[in-house]
C-alpha cells in the first residue's frame, strides 16, 4: 500500500483509540489473536452505468461506405414518408436487390460513398444504461483477529486476513442509444429529399452473459472498539459487541476478456465517427486508433458493526464466532482510450453497493 493508504488506516486507528480510552480502567492489558474461516456475503444490488463518449450531440460526420444492412438498421423504425414506414420499405428494396440495380450500392452490398452523404449524430454524448451494473460475489478467506484489551471488558480489535480474489458479476446489456438525421446525396438524396431519421440501440456488451465481469483483489482491514460482557477467568462464554470502521482497497483488477474486446470495438466505433466514417462505425470496422481499456475501483471507508462471542477452552485458548455488517460501497470506472492520440473516447462509471455481511469462526490464543 502507498503512504496515503497507510495514513488513512493510522488515522482510523487513532480515532478509535481515543474513543476506547474513555473506557480505560486501571492498568489491565492483554493481547489476543485468533485465526479462522471468514465468509463474506455482499448484500448490495447493482447500480446502472453512467456513460459518456467523445461524440458530442450534434456531431456531423460523413457516412462514407456502409453496408445496406447497417444503413437500414440505423433508420428510425417509426419514421414515415408519404404515410409509408420507411424502414419496412427499405427492407423490401433490400430483398429485391434494388439498391444495386439503381446504382446506390455496389456488388458487395455497400452503399456508395457518393450516395451515403452525411449524418448528424445525437445520443452518444451521455446516457445512463438502466438495468445494468456490477455486483460482488460471495467469497471465503482466512481471517485474522488481533485484540488489545484496555481493561477486562473493552478492547480494540484489528480485523484482517488474506486478501481474497473477488468475482464481480455483471448485470444487463449495455446499448448505445444512437439517434440523429442522415442526409443522403446523389440518387439516394433524390429518393429521400427530407433525409432519414436515425434511431438505433447499438449493442455494446452483454454483462450478464458472462459468468463474471471482472475479478479484483480486496484489501479490507477494519478497526473496532469492542465491549465484552462477563468476567475473564469466571465466565467461559462471553458475548461481545463492536463498532468501528472498515477501509477497502482493490487492486489486481482484471476485466473479462470478452467484455474488454467489446469495449475495444466500441472505442473503434467512436473513433470512426470522429474520423468522419460513420458508416464504418455502424459496420463495426477498425478505426485509425489503437484502443486500450483501463479499469479502476475507488477506495472506501465504511462503518462496521459486530456481534459475537468467545468461549474459553483454557485460560489461554478460546474459540470465537461473530457476525459483522459494513455499509460499504465504492465506484468502478472503465475508460476506453485511443493510445495513438491519448484521447479518452469512452468514460463509464457505476456505484457498487457491496454492503457485506461477514461471518467468522475461529480459534484464538491470549498472551
Amino acid at each position: 500500500m502507498n503512504k496515503s493508504k497507510v495514513f488513512k488506516i493510522g488515522a482510523i486507528a487513532a480515532s478509535l483509540l481515543v474513543f476506547t480510552n474513555v473506557g480505560y480502567a486501571g492498568e489491565f492489558k492483554r493481547f489476543s489473536v485468533s485465526a479462522g474461516w471468514l465468509h463474506v456475503m455482499p448484500q448490495g444490488k447493482a447500480n446502472p452505468f453512467n456513460i459518456n463518449t467523445a461524440v458530442e450531440n450534434g456531431t456531423a460526420s460523413k457516412v462514407g461506405s456502409i453496408s445496406v444492412g447497417s444503413f437500414i438498421n440505423a433508420v428510425d423504425p417509426d419514421y414515415t414518408m408519404n404515410e409509408f414506414n420507411v424502414k419496412e420499405q427499405l427492407k423490401e428494396l433490400e430483398e429485391l436487390d434494388a439498391f444495386r440495380l439503381i446504382g446506390i450500392a455496389d456488388a458487395d452490398g455497400n452503399i456508395l460513398e457518393g450516395e451515403s452523404g452525411t449524418a448528424v449524430i445525437n445520443g452518444l454524448e451521455s446516457w445512463q444504461s438502466r438495468g445494468t451494473g456490477l455486483e460482488a460475489d460471495d467469497v471465503d478467506t482466512l481471517g485474522l483477529m488481533f485484540n488489545y484489551y484496555l481493561n477486562e471488558n473493552v478492547s480494540l480489535q484489528l480485523i484482517g486476513g488474506i486478501p481474497p480474489k473477488v468475482n464481480i458479476k455483471g448485470k444487463g446489456e449495455i446499448f448505445a442509444p444512437l439517434s440523429g438525421k442522415a442526409t443522403p446525396t446523389g440518387t439516394a438524396g433524390l429518393l429521400f429529399p427530407d433525409g432519414l431519421d436515425l434511431k438505433q440501440d447499438i449493442p455494446i456488451t452483454n454483462l450478464g452473459s458472462r459468468s463474471k465481469a471482472a475479478t479484483a483483489r480486496a484489501w479490507t482491514p477494519a478497526l473496532e472498539a469492542q465491549y465484552q460482557f462477563g468476567k475473564p477467568g469466571i465466565d467461559k462464554l462471553r458475548p461481545y459487541v463492536g463498532v468501528g470502521l472498515m477501509y477497502a482497497y482493490f487492486n489486481d483488477i482484471e476485466l473479462n476478456k470478452g467484455i474488454e474486446s467489446d469495449l475495444v470495438a466500441a472505442g473503434h466505433m467512436i473513433q470512426n465517427v470522429l474520423d468522419g466514417k460513420a458508416g464504418a462505425a455502424l459496420d463495426g470496422e477498425l478505426s485509425s486508433g489503437d484502443m486500450k481499456v483501463k479499469v479502476k475501483a475507488s477506495d472506501a471507508i465504511a462503518p462496521i458493526v459486530t456481534a459475537g462471542f468467545t468461549y474459553d477452552l483454557t485460560p489461554e485458548w478460546f474459540t470465537t464466532a461473530s457476525v459483522s455488517y459494513a455499509k460499504l460501497n465504492n465506484k468502478a470506472t472503465i475508460n476506453v482510450i485511443n493510445k495513438t492520440t491519448g484521447q479518452q473516447l469512452i468514460h463509464s462509471t457505476t456505484k457498487i453497493d457491496i454492503d457485506p455481511l461477514i461471518t467468522y469462526v475461529g480459534v484464538g490464543y491470549r498472551f
